[in-house]
């Protein structure tokens, strides 16, 4: 099935990608999930949240989206959040013609919902959620793919790193996509790049999350000198969404995989539910969702909520 592309992802383009990435730095065993969430950004003591069933994970496009949406729906039973892990869709690796190298992006959009955590992120922290920052191509030739040098590979992940900790967020989603290698005499994917990246970034966060949006050129070059990205993932999930497919990332279990992804406002109510049952039936641990919006989804989610972790949904605006 042709991959659905995301309708936002090119706003970005064009943008000035000079800029400072703190200020202007663009996203498819189910034994129980625990997530010892400790305290949030603002010190808080946050409950241990367990909810059997595997974890349920949310891209928002914050563009036209309130990552906020996210928030609102529990479990009718037991009340536990109904998506486990949120993330910011999405930043850019873009490229500096200057200095030739990759720098990371944020568009105001992205900016605004990382300045304003307090009002858009420490919330669904308090709640017991995960917030992630996607990181997305920009057409500019820079890519997760092609760098060249570890040195060149630890320069972005230090970036990445120090976004993570100023804006209190707990780790990074990679999506190869629209990166566009070659262009402004960039260098073509190479097998080393993405392995080198995922491993120096895990340096830096030793304890934070990070994710693999399983698509693009990164997908077939996962190992690469003894080491594979496996190692340093803790969640990879399937791109194509209405569609089940366990992603190849060699060193994750059932529970850390997601085949199954649906677009919330295209995927069918029958798909969505047949994907939940092949999800739980063949033991994975999580459930790719896209494209939340401010509209009342809970009678659609608790088609899927019901087969994964057998209760309905509850709206709460």
């Amino acid at each position: 099935m042709k991959k659905q592309f995301h309708p936002l992802r090119l706003l970005a383009v064009g943008m000035a990608c000079a800029a400072l990435f703190f200020t202007a730095c663009k996203k498819e065993n189910t034994g129980s999930i625990s997530q010892d969430t400790g305290k949030s950004a603002t010190g808080a003591h946050v409950e241990t949240v367990t909810k059997a069933g595997g974890m349920s994970v949310c891209y928002v496009e914050v563009n036209s989206n309130s990552l906020l949406n996210t928030g609102k729906y529990t479990l009718t039973t037991g009340g536990q959040q109904l998506f486990d892990i949120a993330i910011i869709f999405a930043a850019n690796i873009n490229y500096n013609t200057t200095t030739q190298k990759a720098v990371l992006y944020n568009n105001p959009n992205v900016s605004a919902v990382l300045t304003n955590k307090a009002t858009q992120i420490v919330p669904l922290q308090n709640k017991g959620m995960k917030v992630l920052l996607s990181i997305l191509g920009n057409h500019q030739g820079a890519g997760f793919c092609n760098f060249t040098s570890r040195t060149a590979a630890k320069a972005f992940a230090q970036q990445l790193s120090d976004t993570v900790a100023y804006y209190g967020l707990d780790g990074i989603d990679f999506d190869d996509e629209y990166a566009d290698y070659g262009n402004n005499g960039t260098t073509q994917p190479n097998d080393s790049s993405f392995v080198m990246l995922v491993d120096e970034l895990r340096k830096l966060m030793p304890t934070k999350i990070i994710s693999f949006y399983y698509y693009g050129p990164a997908a077939s070059r996962l190992s690469w000198g003894g080491k594979k990205v496996g190692d340093f993932v803790n969640y990879s999930w399937n791109a194509i969404y209405g569609s089940y497919s366990v992603p190849n990332v060699a060193g994750l279990t059932k529970a850390q995989l997601g085949p199954a992804a649906v677009d919330i406002q295209s995927t069918s109510q029958s798909t969505a539910n047949s994907l939940a049952t092949q999800t739980k039936n063949n033991g994975y641990g999580i459930y790719l969702w896209y494209n939340l919006t401010s509209t009342d989804k809970h009678v659609y989610f608790s088609g899927v909520s019901s087969i994964l972790y057998g209760s309905n949904v509850t709206y709460t605006p």
